[in-house]
């Protein structure tokens, strides 16, 4: 399972831009392979400042979104006018925990039971 954190600080006058754009994009997400989920966030502390949070099987589906012709067009308009300052983060989860019975742990190496 991949994680993909985008990080970003919205202009103040382009905030409602970035919603529209999110919005666009998120029954193209859904329909794309290997999408699982994907929340998004404002900081308490920061104004404007805000994190998507992705979920996806693979790399390769990852790699697949980030291809997306009509992701590309909203990632060139928020690098020119929306976004002052973004970070993205792709990480690999080694490790799954929770309470829920049903959930279950990645296998393969890295992956450890613990009790």
């Amino acid at each position: 399972m991949i994680a993909v954190l985008f990080e970003a600080d919205a202009v103040p006058e382009a905030r409602e831009r970035y919603l529209e754009l999110a919005a666009e994009l998120k029954p193209l997400l859904s329909d794309t392979p290997g999408f699982i989920s994907i929340e998004r966030f404002q900081s308490l502390s920061t104004s404007g400042k805000i994190l998507s949070l992705s979920w996806w099987e693979d790399e390769e589906s990852v790699a697949g979104w980030k291809q997306n012709l009509t992701h590309l067009a909203a990632q060139k308009e928020g690098k020119q006018s929306i976004f002052s300052y973004y970070r993205i983060r792709v990480a690999h989860v080694f490790r799954d925990y929770s309470s829920d019975k049903s959930s279950h742990q990645p296998s393969g190496k890295g992956a450890h039971q613990h009790v």
